[in-house]
């Protein structure tokens, strides 16, 4: 079943790996000989640029921005009762979460970020896991960014008042 959203160009967009986009053009372009109708995907945050086929759409992932409605969800799972963190190696708690940040599911993405916030003023807290809970926090506040069209510190602070 396709979800054929219909995107056009300056249309915000979600890339689940990579987070908010805009369509900045529609292109032909020629691979193997083949003609291919492309979308080109600008991400200002990390000066990126992608091309996805139009035909490949659905299976990339790409979607619209959330409802605001579907956003207040997530941000409730911010304010919501305490997450313990997961007991367990490192590293596979690692693969769960960059897959819950990779799904492109906003409630998973804050998820995340509520599981590990009861950590970030802890001083043994490793790097990676540094890491970890500031890619969750940037792709939610940038798809809260986009979706409220304000900017991304006001995002980051919204989010930040709903996990104190």
């Amino acid at each position: 079943m396709s979800k054929q959203y219909g995107f056009q160009v300056g249309d915000s967009v979600v890339y689940p790996t990579h987070g908010v986009g805009k369509i900045s053009a529609e292109e032909n372009d020629t691979y193997g000989g083949i003609e291919v109708k492309v979308y080109v995907i600008t991400f200002e945050s990390n000066d990126m640029t992608l091309r996805i086929p139009k035909s490949r759409v659905d299976k990339a992932g790409l979607r619209p921005l959330c409802s605001s409605e579907f956003l207040d969800k997530a941000l409730d799972v911010l304010s919501g009762k305490r997450i313990k963190l997961h007991k367990g190696m490192w590293s596979k708690r690692v693969q769960q979460y960059e897959s819950k940040i990779n799904s492109g599911d906003v409630i998973a993405i804050a998820e995340v970020i509520k599981e590990l916030h009861s950590n970030i003023e802890k001083s043994e807290r490793s790097y990676s896991e540094k890491i970890i809970y500031n890619d969750a926090l940037e792709r939610l506040a940038g798809e809260y960014a986009a979706t409220c069209k304000v900017q991304m510190n006001e995002a980051i602070n919204k989010i930040n008042s709903k996990l104190n």
